[in-house]
């Protein structure tokens, strides 16, 4: 049996699909389900960003507070840049503020790194 597990697995999968196309509200339910995985996603990159908080909370302490507002401002705009993608990118004005967004986030990224490794 270990032989067919590839094929079993691959059946499974196009049954599934079958079943979400053929079945009608299937793609309600299919709609419904992914919305539920990225729910489960979003609360996992929550809860891995808190343990790295925890983890590193006497090392974001210890870059002052100018830099660490510096790291948490990058953070923030980064987070904005991705939400407003598809909106900055309907114009070549806005483009372009998006690339200088991003821009101003490496910077703040960079600088946050560059102070944390001097001594």
């Amino acid at each position: 049996m270990e032989r067919y597990r590839t094929a079993r697995n691959v059946l499974i999968v196009l049954g599934l699909g079958a079943a979400i196309y053929y079945i009608p509200g299937g793609g309600r339910a299919a709609s419904a389900f992914e919305a539920f995985l990225w729910g489960v996603f979003a609360l996992g990159i929550a809860y891995l960003g808190m343990r790295m908080y925890r983890e590193n909370q006497f090392r974001l302490m210890a870059l002052g507070d100018r830099h660490r507002g510096l790291l948490y401002g990058g953070v923030g705009l980064a987070l904005f840049c991705y939400m407003s993608r598809s909106r900055l990118w309907e114009t070549g004005l806005g483009e372009l503020a998006w690339f200088v967004l991003l821009g101003l986030c490496a910077y703040a990224f960079l600088e946050v790194y560059r102070h944390s490794r001097s001594y």
